[in-house]
């Protein structure tokens, strides 16, 4: 048989390990293993783990339909995982092991674990690149280096997408079903065996069906406008399809797809800016995996190492709860709280208040993110953390920072996004949503005052980063 090691692939259709699985002709095992350990090591959001369990019960059902078992087994860590598959594979004389490579750094040694253990076994592994549509490498400037400028990038990503073959894949028929027999690790015992916390995804389908119908009922409503709407959290203009890219329920090939299906190249208006976006998720792991410092907590430029944070406990727990004083800032982390899903802009504004408004390290937030996002994807969760701290690959100038009032105002002119989430001011005049402390009953309201002075914090933000900068430069 075949061993396909599952991780954040979690399809049938558009899974490059499964498809090469298939195509041998030989019966394929589909194995999926949680590791609750490293999981809380990286601060995996118990509503995302929520997420992953639903969907392995569809996941199974889709693969039962190709004549697939897919067996749920649990190990602490990623190494002690690695070590169970290359058991699974010698106890079943398998042919090869396939999976579907990750580029963060845990994970990679993780990989290089299992192709250790398989060829000091013997045994053959394949390792597919699948989580981009163009893996990191492909995409390289004329000296042949990594691009470290999105705008490049990406001219040079779509050239190279518009110009090579590709497509979506679709498993092949397998014949004879593998047989399975093991006392140590069950075929399926996921109900009973998965003990990470969970906390409620049902606002989130998890079949395969309902996932491919809101990609496509995105790409006729709402793809053409999503330029002129994206920016308005009291909309509902946003694809929501996040979740599903981060545990690999579906694939960035299937979204390119969709997105340019019978459409005139390249893509303009709304759909080259959502493709945009697709293309950064795709930059970021492109960076992860040419800078490995990414995943251990460093910054990107070479001065970021050196700012210096204050870090003060009331702020983050403000901060954390949505009680700064700041209504759009407190209704975008409510809504977090409540949600684990934070609209695109409102993670811009409420990262730069963090950072750049309360000097906090942004790795505070960074980690408080994946705490609690159902789509908390390691990759694009620093790039975005990186550019507001200004300490990024291609990261927002330090010197611009977001005025969270102004952000408000721009963004929720009249309030419907703040009068959702913080009910305390749902009936303040539109005059004073985004600045309540100014209006003539600021006293009688149950919401706090700003805890700092945007003004004031912004002065001394353009004071640290500049010493940090010149610190770098003399050293």
């Amino acid at each position: 048989m075949n061993i396909v090691w599952l991780r954040r692939d979690l399809r049938v259709e558009d899974n490059s390990a499964l498809y090469h699985a298939s195509i041998s002709g030989e019966p394929v095992v589909a194995v999926y293993i949680a590791t609750p350990q490293t999981w809380a090591e990286h601060h995996l959001a118990p509503i995302q783990a929520d997420l992953i369990y639903r969907r392995l019960f569809e996941l199974q059902k889709d693969l039962e339909h190709n004549n697939i078992p897919l067996i749920y087994a649990q190990a602490p860590t990623y190494n002690e995982a690695a070590q169970m598959v290359a058991d699974l594979a010698q106890t079943h004389s398998a042919s090869r092991v396939y999976f579907n490579k990750e580029y963060e750094i845990n994970e990679v040694a993780r990989d290089k674990r299992l192709v250790e253990l398989l060829d000091a076994a013997d045994l053959e592994s394949n390792a597919l690149d699948d989580k981009c549509l163009l893996p990191p490498g492909s995409v390289m400037n004329k000296q042949g280096q990594y691009f470290k400028v999105f705008t490049p990038f990406k001219r040079a990503y779509l050239a190279k997408m518009y110009q090579q073959p590709w497509r979506v894949t679709k498993v092949a028929p397998i014949a004879q079903r593998a047989v399975w027999h093991d006392k140590k690790v069950t075929p399926w015992c996921l109900e009973s065996c998965f003990d990470y916390p969970r906390e409620s995804s049902e606002a989130y389908a998890v079949d395969t069906q309902s996932i491919i119908d809101q990609l496509r009922a995105f790409d006729s409503d709402g793809a053409d406008g999503y330029d002129q709407h994206r920016d308005f959290p009291a909309l509902n203009a946003t694809s929501l399809l996040s979740p599903y890219l981060a545990i690999g329920a579906l694939s960035v090939r299937q979204c390119m797809a969709r997105l340019t299906y019978q459409r005139e190249l390249p893509l303009t208006g709304g759909r080259e800016v959502w493709q945009s976006e697709l293309v950064w998720r795709e930059f970021y792991q492109h960076l992860i995996y040419f800078e490995p410092k990414l995943s251990k907590g460093h910054s990107f430029t070479p001065w970021g190492d050196n700012l210096l944070w204050r870090d003060n406990p009331a702020f983050i727990e403000a901060w954390k709860t949505g009680n700064t004083g700041y209504p759009i800032v407190d209704a975008a982390m409510r809504q977090l709280n409540k949600t684990g899903w934070m609209h695109n802009r409102l993670r811009m504004i409420v990262a730069s208040f963090l950072v750049k408004d309360l000097h906090v390290d942004w790795r505070i937030g960074e980690q408080y993110f994946m705490s609690k996002l159902v789509d908390g994807d390691y990759a694009a969760n620093n790039g975005g953390w990186q550019w507001c701290a200004s300490t990024g690959c291609d990261g927002q100038p330090y010197f611009r920072i977001f005025n969270p009032t102004t952000q408000g105002e721009r963004f929720d002119p009249e309030g419907h996004f703040v009068r959702t989430w913080v009910p305390e001011l749902a009936n303040l005049p539109d005059k004073w949503i985004h600045s309540p402390w100014k209006s003539p009953n600021a006293k009688a309201l149950s919401y706090p005052a700003p805890i700092v002075d945007h003004k004031s914090e912004r002065e001394i933000t353009l004071s640290l980063y500049k010493e940090a900068k010149e610190t770098n430069d003399g050293a």
